[in-house]
Formats: structure tokens, C-alpha cells, sequence
């Protein structure tokens, strides 16, 4: 029964969730994917009778319950196909970002034993069949199947098959015995919150990823809670999904929040177009990383550059009068007197209603930041034209989100916002944060001693984030803990905040603070090529590539200045002494990112040795 005591503990299985959508809204929206530059739609019937079929191809192949397969694509309709049809049999799913060259493919395949993989299109298929080649291979894994099979055609028969013939095993098992409908109901009815669902693989900033394993139970309470905290039940949920699902932010709200509320998903076309089609669908709902926030913001500042003078004085006045209206909305938790009220009217009228809709998000009722910390100026600036983005704290092992920012509340600078309903938390000596609820994960596959490093046997879970408490119950993470940098003088320093506050300029792209052992901190900056670059231009400085911009000696005196900066809101001893500006940018493909863009800090000093030398001599 999904009644708020139920959901709120997690109560439900995905495949449970999605026969009672269809039972209940069956003729209803619930997926739509442009095809050659028409939104075409998929009902939750449509939805929950392939998802279905391919339950039914994977029993048809001879998957049992406790087997694994992996979904290497972008998001397609497909992926929720497969994903929600294994879980229906109790086989469990695990997702690899379409950004994962072969060896982490093969590394994750290899690691949970996948029998079948889901991939997207030839550039996931040949990076499977490289894993299958190269170095260990891919005992466990038995099929391909491919949801885009253009360019395939000549490869070896059945490497891959299509998804369509997947589908079709589900049709010939059904024709071949008319029973197997009956016992796939069995399969869904047998299914308890508690059995493993999907895994998640870390995304191994200090070492290998491992592979957190999530139940029905942590994911529907982690999707459930934040949208109860955020008031979005029984409000309109229409999303555009385009961020990798195999990340659980993706996951959480495409797949789960879409099951609970009951609402439609709306495909992007790639990471490319998302802002055009957030135009086009007008979402409801909006999931943005920092990065995505940070374009919207330069992408409207870079128009008004170009704009006519009296646009340029409007959108400056009106910012102006916003931020003084947007603090004292952060001071009470919402506006309270009339004339400021009517004013904010005034300048939604005037300028933020245009703005809105130019970003698509004029609909919008929830909007959410996930995956890292983001500016606070960026948030300031959608906090003036009426956007307000929420952020929130939590880790994959703790089934995503345990506190998050709630509507209506006095804003406190640095928070994530209160616990959720159902989270509990304590703090260790160190500052770490430990926290039992619901969406506390079972463990790492094939790791018991790094389950127990971070779960006890009372159900706290270490999450090696060190926070600090601001307003009386919100929590403000500091940094992680394993990134504390103590100096050779005994300073313990959070890096995370000076490198946020670097990122804070337009001109950085991605700041890296060194100093451990060290008698002073040093700078890695990455700056933006695409705003240093306008710079550059307005400047008539001369250029070809990245490297050469960086070169420019204007550019480095240009990140002194914001490095200046910087280092005055910060403690001598938090001050970046010295910087070398990379000479080329991060690339996860080079090993210096994860799948989700954060800096592995484990080889820093292997990948910027050279950098180093320049800092600190030795």
C-alpha cells in the first residue's frame, strides 16, 4: 500500500511499483523520446509490458535470482526496460558510465560476474568486446545485446544480438509456455524490500571502485524521503533525464521518484542538447550537477554582454534589487512583507519571468544540485529570479540523500539542510558523520572487511566525511576525510573549501589545493577555456590552443588576481602560496578524473609531478 508510513520505510519493490502504475494509470504518459524531432510517448502499460518481455528474455536465456548483468548506454528507454525487467526475476543490476574506457568496463563486468550485458550502441558493444579480448577477459559474461545496432551488422552472429531479439526470447518463451506469465507475477509477488536490487560502483577517487549493494528498500526510502521533505507529493513530476543512470542521482529520481509519484520522463537527445530540450519539455522537476548551474548562469551573463544597453541596465538593476530581496528571503525562509513581495512581482514581470522561461525552468517547482558542491554565487543567482536550488547531503551508501534543504526555512550559509525523516546521525570525535535509516546500504560485494571499516553491526554507517553543525540541526560538510591535508607544521587544512571558492570565478574550471607535508599550500588550477578564452579575445590576445592560452602571461596574471582574492577570505596559513596553471584539461579517459568528473586525488602526485617540481622545488 503506498501510503506515507510504508514509503517513508521503504516498504515497496520497483517492479511492484511499476504493476501498480500500469494497473492505475496504464493509458497515461510515462517515457517520452525524440525520434527524428518528434517527442514520441510510451504509456506506463507500454512501459511495464517490455519491461515484461525483457523479464521474460532473461529467463528465456536461463538467468536466475542473484545474478547480475550490466548496462553500459546512455539513457535510452531501453535502459529502464532492462533494468526493471531483471529485477522483476531478482536478478540484480549494475550500471557503467558510457564514459568508462574498456578496462573499467571489464574491471566492474569481471568483479560482480555479469552474465549478460545492455549496451547502447558500437562504441559501448566494442568496448565489451574488448574487455572479452584483453587481458583476463569476461569468464561469466554469456550475451550482448545491443540497443542501437547501426554498424553492427557485419560483426560476428550473435556478438551482439539487438535488444529487439531480446524482447523476441521474452515473445518465444511466452508462445512456448503459456506459464511463464504466471510465474513472472510469482517472481515479482515473492520479491521483499530487503533483496539486493541494483549495485553501485564507487567512483574510486583513493582506489579501486566498489560495489555498494542497494536493496528496493534504500532507494524507494531515499527517493520517497527527499521528496516528501522538498513538499513535492501530489505535485506534477515531469522530468528530462540525461545524466548518466547508472550514478544513483539519476537513478533515484528518473527510475524510483518517477515509480512513486507516477509522473513522465522525458529523454534529452545527449548531454549535448540538454539545454535545448529543457527548453522544449518545460520540466517540473530538475536534477542539475554543479556544472550544468553553472553554464545556465554564464550562458545568460554571456548573452546580456551582447544585449542592447537598456536590457544590460534592466537585467542589472533588477539583479541588484533581487539579491537584496533573495537575503532577506534567506533570513526569514520566505518574503513576508507586502512591498517586497510586490516588488519581486514588479521584477519578475520586468525580467525574471523572461529569464525563466529562456532556461526552461518556468514550470519548475523542485530543483536540485547533486554530485558535488557548487558555487554559492550560483546559487544566489537562481535564488534572485525565483529559481531557488536546493542541495543536500548524502553518499551512495546511505541510498543517496540523508539531509537536504527544505522549502519555507531560514537559509544557512554552507548547509545542506536538516536530516530527513527517518535519518538518524552522531557525530564522531573527528567530526566524521555517521548515519542509520533506511537507506543504508548491505554492504560492498565481495568486501567484508571494507563493509565493516564503514558498517556496524547496530546499522551506523561511517560515511569518512568530516561536517560541521550550523543551525542548530543542519550539517555542513567540511571536507572528506581521507582529503584533510596536514602541513609540515602540524595544520590540518580542508582543501575542498579554498578549491570551491576558487571555483567560484568564471575563469576556473577546476582547482586542486597540495600542500601535504608541505610547508605551504600550492595551486593546480584548470582554468575555463571557454570564458578565459573570451577574455582572451576581448583583448585581441592571441591564441590556438589550450595550452598556448594557458601560456599567455595575461591569463596567469588574470588567476593571480582571483587567487588574490581567494586567499583574503581565507587564514594565512589556507593561503595558496603559489600555482602552476595546468596545460591541459582533466580527462577522465587519462585516468585524472572519475566517471563523475571529481579529481582522483590517490595519484596526484604521480599525475602532477612535474607541477610540483615548479611549486615546491623537491
Amino acid at each position: 500500500m503506498l501510503d506515507h508510513d510504508n514509503l517513508i520505510r521503504g516498504n515497496v519493490t520497483m517492479p511492484g511499483l511499476l504493476r501498480l502504475r500500469a494497473q492505475e494509470r496504464g493509458a497515461q504518459v510515462a517515457l517520452r523520446e525524440k525520434d527524428q524531432g518528434i517527442w514520441k510517448a510510451r504509456t506506463w502499460a507500454e512501459y511495464y509490458r517490455d519491461a515484461r518481455r525483457t523479464a521474460l528474455g532473461f529467463l528465456k536465456l536461463g538467468l536466475q535470482r542473484g545474478d547480475r548483468i550490466v548496462i553500459a548506454a546512455e539513457d535510452v528507454p531501453e535502459w529502464f526496460y532492462a533494468d526493471l525487467g531483471a529485477q522483476m526475476i531478482g536478478v540484480q543490476v549494475v550500471g557503467i558510465y558510457p564514459t568508462n574506457p574498456w578496462p573499467e568496463l571489464q574491471y566492474i563486468t569481471r568483479h560482480c560476474q555479469a552474465k549478460v550485458a545492455i549496451t547502447g550502441d558500437q562504441e559501448q558493444t566494442d568496448k565489451v568486446l574488448d574487455a572479452m579480448a584483453n587481458g583476463e577477459g569476461l569468464a561469466h559474461l554469456e550475451r550482448i545485446f545491443c540497443v542501437d545496432m547501426k554498424g553492427l551488422r557485419r560483426y560476428e552472429p550473435g556478438r551482439p544480438d539487438s535488444f529487439a531479439h531480446l524482447l523476441a526470447l521474452g515473445d518465444q518463451l511466452l508462445a512456448e509456455d503459456p506459464e511463464a506469465d504466471r510465474r513472472l507475477d510469482a517472481s515479482i509477488d515473492s520479491l521483499v524490500p530487503d533483496d539486493i536490487n541494483i549495485l553501485v560502483y564507487t567512483s574510486g577517487t583513493t582506489g579501486p571502485p566498489k560495489g555498494a549493494m542497494l536493496t528496493h528498500r534504500n532507494i524507494a526510502y531515499g527517493a520517497y524521503a527527499y521528496a516528501h521533505a522538498r513538499q513535492m507529493i501530489g505535485k506534477r513530476f515531469e522530468s528530462v533525464c540525461y545524466l548518466p543512470l547508472c550514478h544513483l542521482a539519476e537513478r533515484t529520481y528518473s527510475t524510483v521518484l518517477h515509480l512513486i509519484t507516477g509522473g513522465c520522463v522525458n529523454f534529452a537527445e545527449s548531454v549535448d542538447t540538454v539545454s535545448t530540450n529543457v527548453r522544449e519539455i518545460a520540466p517540473t522537476f530538475f536534477l542539475g550537477v554543479p556544472r550544468i548551474w553553472e553554464k545556465l548562469q554564464q550562458g545568460f551573463e554571456f548573452r546580456m554582454k551582447d544585449s542592447w544597453k537598456l536590457q544590460q541596465w534592466v537585467y542589472r538593476h533588477g539583479m541588484a534589487r533581487g539579491r537584496v530581496l533573495s537575503d532577506r528571503r534567506a533570513a526569514q525562509g520566505r518574503l513576508t512583507g507586502l512591498a517586497d513581495r510586490l516588488e519581486f512581482g514588479f521584477w519578475w514581470l520586468v525580467l525574471f519571468r523572461n529569464m525563466q522561461r529562456h532556461m526552461g525552468l518556468n514550470r519548475s517547482h523542485t530543483r536540485m544540485c547533486g554530485g558535488a558542491s557548487v558555487s554559492p554565487e550560483t546559487l544566489k543567482f537562481f535564488d534572485i529570479i525565483g529559481l531557488t536550488v536546493a542541495q543536500g547531503y548524502g553518499l551512495t551508501e546511505a541510498g543517496g540523500l540523508a539531509f537536504v534543504q527544505v522549502p519555507g526555512r531560514p537559509y544557512v550559509s554552507g548547509s545542506s539542510g536538516p536530516a530527513m525523516e527517518g535519518a538518524q546521525w552522531k557525530l564522531g570525535e573527528d567530526g566524521e558523520i555517521f548515519i542509520r535509516s533506511p537507506g543504508v546500504f548491505k554492504g560492498y560485494l565481495h568486501d567484508e572487511k571494507g563493509t565493516a571499516d564503514v558498517l556496524d553491526a547496530e546499522g551506523w554507517l561511517a560515511s569518512g566525511d568530516i561536517v560541521e553543525i550550523r543551525g542548530g540541526d543542519e550539517v555542513a560538510v567540511v571536507d572528506r576525510k581521507k582529503a584533510i591535508i596536514i602541513t609540515s607544521g602540524g595544520k590540518n587544512i580542508a582543501p575542498s573549501e579554498i578549491e570551491n571558492a576558487m571555483k567560484d570565478s568564471e575563469y576556473v574550471r577546476e582547482a586542486i589545493v597540495v600542500g601535504e607535508g608541505r610547508k605551504f599550500l600550492g595551486g593546480l588550477i584548470q582554468i575555463d577555456f571557454e570564458t578565459v578564452g573570451r577574455w582572451a579575445a576581448e583583448r585581441d590576445l592571441q591564441y590556438t590552443t589550450y595550452k598556448s592560452l594557458t601560456a599567455l602571461p595575461e591569463v596567469v596574471e588574470l588567476i593571480q588576481q582571483v587567487v588574490d582574492q581567494v586567499n583574503s577570505r581565507f587564514a594565512r596559513v589556507e593561503n595558496i602560496r603559489k600555482f602552476v596553471l595546468l596545460e591541459k584539461e582533466l580527462d577522465h579517459d587519462d585516468g585524472e578524473l572519475t566517471a563523475t568528473q571529481k579529481v582522483r586525488r590517490g595519484l596526484i602526485n604521480a599525475k602532477f609531478a612535474r607541477e610540483l617540481q615548479i611549486i615546491y622545488g623537491s
